[in-house]
Order: C-alpha cells, then structure tokens, then sequence
C-alpha cells in the first residue's frame, strides 16, 4: 500500500480552497502553510499564458527528507506517509534543505493571524486539538489522523470523506484524488495510467506520490513570494523547456 494523489490542472482554478482547508483543518499559523499554489506567467499580451501549480509534499517512495534527518524525526509509514515527530525533531532543518520540493516550514516563532490582537478563538483551540512546538519542522502529513481513525472504522481513504484529506474534500473543483497507487483499481492508479499523470520533476529521483494530470505547460515552475524565490529558479531549470518532465506510467 502506497497512498497518493491526483491533481487535475485542468480543473484548476487558483481559487486557493485546498490552502485554506488545509490551514483551517491543522491550525496553522501565518507564514506556514502546507498547501501552496504556485503561479507564473510566460509570454506577452495578447499571447500570454498563466501556469498554475497546486503543490505540497509528495510524500515520496524514496525521501531524502528521512536520509538526511539525524533524529529520526522525519519516518515513513508502511503506508508510504512522511511525516514528522515533533518530539524527536532537533530543529536542525537539514531536511527542509535537503527536500527538492521546498515544501518545509521551520516554525521559529509564534505570531497571530491579526497581530497585536491576540489570539483567536480558532488559534486558541491549536493547543487542544493540533499543538504545534516552537523549533520544529512541519509539512503535509496526507492528514494522517483522518487516516488512521477511519481506517479503524472500515473507512476507505480517498472513497469516504471522513477518511480523506482536507484539501481533497474542499476542492470545489474536485480537482484532487487520493488513494492506494499500489491498488491498480483504485481511481488514482487508473487516473495516472490513463490520463499520462506526470510527477514534478521526476529527475530529482525520489519518486514522489504527488501526479498532476495534462493542463502542463512547458514553462519553468517559478514563484516569488514578497520578493523571494520559493522554488527552483536556477538557470538550468529555468532556461530549460519542460520544467515538469513526464513520469512513470
């Protein structure tokens, strides 16, 4: 059992639901978020062309993340789930270097959504229900909780919403899938099969279990964000046609 996602860029729209779902369902403070959208632009007026691109860990068969990570804090999960324990993590940030996705939060300080008006009543509830720890790395889990409850209950992740991520069930798109990529029948599988799904930047070698299907254009996947580049800019990628290149069927 792997479990993995579908993203349609065909359905699409930037409409940031999946990023909101997912701050809301663990409580994320500002500047973190597990959930990102990047969007660039090519070409001029009245040829120019929007690329949009929903990204987020791809919680990969083969993570550098874990290699590299000298706690142990970073573990995969039989079911090919990355994540982090908060409690081992060392806040040395070697993984959110080593990762090639750059899709890492080093939580360094605590902040309120509305500063210098204290916490909400939402921020306050992240200590009861999901606390976040001062000196830690997060990132996207495939909301594991969902997971593993359901799953107890009979559930079947990416057919049940109770057993699915946040971000799949607030599409208003439905432009996400998840489910087992190990299970041919299962929507994901059939999807990537047929559809030619393609992974972003294969190249990187750690086969991620993130797909995103046609609507790719061949242009660099880049972003700024007040300014600063958040994602691979380096000239080789960036000169180069076809950023995403086309992964295993």
């Amino acid at each position: 059992m792997r479990y993995g996602m579908v993203i349609n860029l065909v359905k699409c729209v930037a409409c940031y639901g999946c990023t909101v779902r997912c701050i809301e369902e663990h409580f994320l403070p500002p500047d973190m978020m597990w959930n990102k959208m990047l969007i660039s632009e090519t070409g001029v007026f009245p040829g120019a062309k929007k690329h949009i691109y929903p990204t987020l860990c791809n919680h990969c068969k083969d993570p550098v993340c874990a290699k590299v990570c000298p706690s142990g804090a970073t573990q995969q999960r039989e079911d090919g789930v990355v994540w982090v324990e908060a409690d081992k993590c060392l806040g040395c940030r070697s993984c959110l270097v080593a990762c090639p996705y750059q899709v890492r939060t080093y939580y360094s300080e605590e902040k309120e959504w509305f500063p210098g008006q204290g916490l909400t009543e939402w921020e306050k509830m992240r200590e009861k229900l999901y606390p976040l720890r001062i000196g830690v790395v997060y990132k996207c889990n495939f909301c594991r909780e969902r997971i593993d409850e359901a799953v107890k209950r009979g559930l079947k992740p990416g057919v049940d919403r109770e057993a699915t991520p946040a971000c799949v069930n607030g599409c208003p798109a439905k432009a996400r899938y998840f489910g087992d990529l190990d299970d041919p029948e299962s929507e994901v599988a059939l999807l990537i099969s047929e559809r030619e799904a393609v992974q972003l930047h294969p190249e990187h070698g750690t086969d991620p279990s993130v797909y995103y299907i046609a609507g790719i254009e061949e242009a660099p996947v880049t972003t700024t964000y007040y300014g600063v580049s958040i994602y691979d800019t380096s000239l080789a990628m960036t000169s180069k046609k076809g950023a995403i290149k086309a992964g295993a069927k």
